[in-house]
């Protein structure tokens, strides 16, 4: 019997005692009690019986439970050191719109957007300016919250407040992350329905909306994303890189339509601590940062001054705080962009399991 095989009949030999113990143990589990209980369960005597204990427990368990163990390359090992989850989850997913080369640690794990789904939500409604639903230079009011408590309602109560052209809105959501703007052009694409099924028919998976900002915002707190995983609202990183490769690449939107995108993200003000700290003078970055409780996360286009492109998605929870999450995002895109200079050979990088 193989070692997978070994776990497994074990795994269900003391399934009843594992599930027992399940209920009362998971609002503590860390990232790593996963990993630990698996090899409580079957001693490793080789060190190639680490990837068979892995594989069988993902496949039982699933991974969210995990922090990444084995790497691949001396690329992917540098990228996972900064990565490291032992102050709460971290995931990240790069990849080299030239070469098509990517890396990653948890780029398949679930995190939460916050405001990085501002990119879909102008895509969608970008799309419709495409179609000639509507125009840039149509005009569309603020969605202002009205104050309520939280979870007092399925949907946060919000007005109508200053009418602005689409193109003002767009610039307000991207560019300074404004939640007025994203919840007005949200409102007018059809909601978050409507999002995901742009989403959809990009063919793009693991991701998903399930609030609009205000409703999001107001009920927030409620869940610590370094410790549990909430699949509300969240996208995996290997999700937010395929929508990032696919605007940049103008796969779904017309060249007028992506240059606004693009062009609003290039101009980002918001986390400048984050991605942009991280890379040298003369770098370019269109990005889009995002925050709330106890999570940070900035997603982009690095473009470096030689013509090289890379789609990174950034998610970081927890380090002891916002500064911390910040600091951390800053070092793994510096881990990138050297990583992807000093490589050549193309092929996929990984820096998980």
């Amino acid at each position: 019997m193989t070692g997978a095989g070994q776990l497994l009949a074990r795994c269900r030999a003391g399934i009843g005692r594992f599930f027992a113990t399940a209920a009362m143990a998971a609002a503590a589990a860390s990232v790593q009690s996963g990993a630990a209980w698996a090899e409580q369960v079957l001693p490793l005597s080789k060190a190639t019986d680490v990837v068979e204990v892995q594989s069988s427990f993902d496949s039982l368990f699933g991974t969210d439970d995990r922090a990444p163990r084995t790497y691949s390359s001396p690329f992917g090992q540098q990228l996972a050191a900064v990565a490291n989850a032992s102050q709460g989850r971290i995931g990240v997913a790069a990849m080299d719109l030239t070469s098509g080369r990517m890396v990653d640690v948890l780029g398949n794990q679930r995190f939460p957007m916050a405001s990085t789904s501002k990119i879909a939500i102008a895509a969608t409604f970008l799309e419709g300016v495409d179609k000639g639903k509507w125009t840039l230079s149509s005009e569309f009011p603020l969605m202002v919250p009205v104050g309520s408590a939280p979870f007092s309602s399925a949907v946060a109560p919000v007005r109508p407040g200053e009418y602005m052209p689409a193109s003002r809105l767009l610039e307000l959501m991207i560019t300074r992350s404004n939640n007025y703007a994203t919840d007005a052009l949200l409102k007018v694409v059809g909601g978050p329905k409507a999002v995901n099924a742009w989403i959809e028919r990009a063919g793009i998976d693991d991701w998903h909306i399930d609030r609009d900002i205000a409703t999001l915002v107001r009920d927030d707190g409620a869940i610590d994303p370094a410790r549990v995983v909430d699949k509300r609202d969240s996208a995996t990183p290997y999700a937010m890189v395929q929508l990032l490769a696919g605007i940049y690449q103008g796969k779904w939107l017309s060249p007028s339509s992506r240059a606004a995108l693009l062009g609003a993200m290039s101009r980002c003000v918001t986390g400048k601590r984050r991605i942009p700290a991280g890379l040298p003078e003369g770098v370019s970055v269109s990005h889009k940062t995002g925050s709330l409780n106890n999570t940070s996360s900035d997603v982009g286009i690095i473009q470096t001054q030689d013509g090289r492109v890379f789609a990174v998605a950034i998610y970081v929870t927890g380090q002891g705080g916002r500064p911390g999450r910040e600091t951390r995002i800053a070092s793994i895109a510096r881990t990138i962009y050297n990583g992807y200079l000093a490589e050549s050979p193309p092929a996929r990088l990984t820096a998980v399991r």
